[in-house]
């Protein structure tokens, strides 16, 4: 996975099939108010856990925000992607699982967790979240994402979890945080 970064440019957004940005106006206890959001898609991510490898599977890639922040920009996530096609959510799921890890996962054996909304101040999107645990037996090939993606395929070992969930020097996500804290509440008892 190349991880060569070059800063280029930033430029005002004006045109984009993934966000749009608005204002929005409203009266609030008789004052009128306005507030700047970005309209997105929703999205679906899965929590990966490998049983034989004794491993949770995320994705490691690079987020151009996070760039902004940090000056590394990779991120580790769990799987997902955006609500853009017409197909039902967990087939989304599904296919996310397999253009970015590589795994075939049958949709019975994926299941619903939670849905909750992400990124509130500015964007609001609906995010719903899948559990699947994968053996060798659903590995077709590498994953990696399609196109550009230039995504990275993750193990973290089960016992390694916790140290790296607190490890600030990593950045993560909150659907993978929440997740996580899902999966030990529910199976670590």
């Amino acid at each position: 996975m190349s991880r060569k970064i070059e800063f280029i440019r930033i430029e005002e957004c004006v045109s984009s099939d993934y966000i749009k940005p608005k204002s929005m106006f409203y009266v609030q206890n008789s004052v009128e108010q306005r507030w700047d959001i970005v309209d997105t898609h929703n999205s679906v991510a899965i929590l990966l856990y490998h049983e034989a490898l004794d491993s949770f599977v995320f994705v490691k890639q690079f987020r151009p925000s996070i760039y902004l922040k940090n000056k590394d920009g990779f991120t580790y996530e769990l799987c997902a992607g955006i609500v853009d096609k017409d197909k039902s959510l967990i087939e989304i799921a599904q296919e996310e699982i397999l253009e970015e890890t590589g795994y075939a996962v049958p949709l019975e054996k994926m299941e619903k967790i939670s849905s909750f909304y992400t990124a509130v101040g500015f964007a609001g999107g609906r995010q719903t979240l899948y559990f699947a645990v994968l053996d060798e037996s659903m590995k077709v090939n590498e994953g990696g994402g399609i196109e550009d993606e230039n995504i990275e395929v993750i193990y973290l070992k089960k016992e390694d979890t916790l140290e790296f969930m607190f490890d600030e020097s990593i950045a993560t996500t909150s659907g993978l945080m929440f997740a996580l804290m899902w999966y030990f509440r529910n199976f670590e008892k």
